[in-house]
């Protein structure tokens, strides 16, 4: 595929983006890609990942609309089946040789948020901003699909010897898809991970060849549940939820930090009530709960959890607190850092290598460098430096797309010396 096709590929997935579990289209249309590469394996639906470990499906209907929108394009009709309910995501797989395993993962999911159609923003400009309003490619989540398949391309036209996997990994943004390619079969022998990322505040021509500080995740769903009374006539009579609810997230917020190292918490939806003259009888609660390691993540999950108990306690209501996503810390160990620095450092256009950066914030990539950690194998996560005009997940993110053949030059070149040098 030439450049000019990475750039036709990933405008035509920006123009149809799709939020986590609802990547229909953009499965289909990376694997019609896909099939025309002449793979060893390819697995989609059910058989690319662990159906029981997905994390942040949306509802029935959600899976349906998008699934619906999906089926109104021209893609293969087969391949959508194969995805119905939200089995999005797929597994290349090239064999070439004996030599290791290599799994390199990008996601391909979208954020739920509308677009910017300023004449500035280029995707505006130039006639591939989202055809899908109120859904965006704000994260580069579509470079980072076109990146993968330009890695395979170019790995089956070298000297590697060995396997290459690649993990395009739905609902990345919703940290709910890591972890269900991270229990499949697919990961068992995987010898070293290669996991990327465009931007992350760094320009095009600057790679990071191992980022740090991946902060540990979880969401937390808590419904309060009171009872409804006439808020003038007989206010004792009802056990107000609103009440329990206000008292959760002040004292969520007043949760001791830690010693051990930087925690973070966030009430970022609080809802109930229906009316100034009705004691509210349910109130909604989703909060997330993050820690520089896995450890002080489960720290702050247990505080929260007591802080959730003691307000529904305090104004006489029930509890149910559902755990939505999550994801561990992890590291990028040494041996692959040198390996994708040296390899960035011989890549023409490339100005800048950083060994070392932190990211500050969470990423499912994490399951997958785990478990080959676990396995024995070595894992890294990868920046590839792109200018972007608004900061990720804003309405004027965009990337520079020059970063794509960047980022695929830099990964086929690390996957090549690790193929050579098995470190």
């Amino acid at each position: 595929m030439t450049t000019e096709s990475h750039v036709s590929l990933r405008r035509d997935l920006h123009r149809k983006p799709e939020p986590a579990w609802c990547e229909f289209y953009t499965t289909a249309r990376l694997v019609e890609t896909l099939s025309e590469l002449d793979l060893t394996a390819l697995h989609v639906g059910p058989d690319a990942l662990a159906g029981d470990h997905r994390m942040g499906l949306p509802d029935d209907d959600e899976l349906s609309a998008w699934y619906e929108q999906a089926s109104a394009y021209d893609v293969d009709e087969s391949i959508l089946e194969a995805l119905e309910g939200g089995y999005t995501g797929a597994v290349a797989v090239l064999e070439q040789g004996s030599g290791p395993t290599v799994g390199l993962r990008v996601d391909i999911d979208a954020l739920p948020r509308p677009e910017s159609d300023d004449p500035a923003h280029v995707p505006a400009a130039e006639g591939f901003r989202s055809e899908h309003e109120g859904a965006m490619h704000a994260c580069g989540h579509d470079a980072h699909a076109t990146i993968g398949i330009g890695v395979l391309e170019a790995i089956r036209e070298s000297d590697f010897s060995g396997t290459l996997k690649v993990f395009f990994q739905p609902a990345e943004e919703v940290v709910g898809g890591g972890k269900s390619m991270a229990k499949s079969e697919h990961i068992d022998d995987v010898d070293y991970l290669l996991a990327m990322h465009v931007g992350l505040d760094h320009p095009t021509g600057e790679v990071v060849a191992g980022v740090e500080g991946f902060l540990a995740v979880v969401h937390l769903e808590a419904t309060f549940t009171g009872e409804s009374a006439h808020a003038g006539g007989h206010p004792e009579q009802g056990r107000n939820a609103n009440q329990a609810l206000a008292t959760a997230v002040q004292n969520l917020y007043g949760i001791p930090r830690h010693a051990g190292g930087a925690t973070r918490i966030n009430a970022g939806v609080i809802e109930g009530g229906s009316a100034a003259n009705v004691i509210p009888e349910e109130a909604r609660l989703v909060a997330e709960v993050r820690g520089e390691t896995t450890e002080l993540m489960r720290y702050m999950d247990e505080k929260a959890r007591n802080v959730l108990r003691s307000a529904a306690e305090m104004h006489d209501c029930e509890l149910e607190v559902e755990t939505g996503a999550e994801a561990p810390s992890a590291h990028s160990d040494d041996e692959l850092v040198s390996i994708v620095a040296d390899a960035a450092g011989g890549v023409e256009g490339i100005g800048s290598v950083l060994e070392r950066d932190e990211l500050g914030g969470s990423e499912d990539a994490t399951f997958l460098m785990r478990e080959v950690q676990r396995n024995g194998g070595l894992a890294c996560y990868v920046g590839v430096g792109t200018d972007h005009p608004g900061g990720h997940h804003t309405a004027t993110f965009d990337v520079d797309e020059e970063s794509i053949g960047y980022g695929i030059d830099v990964l086929t070149g690390a996957i090549e010396q690790i193929g050579r040098e098995r470190p």
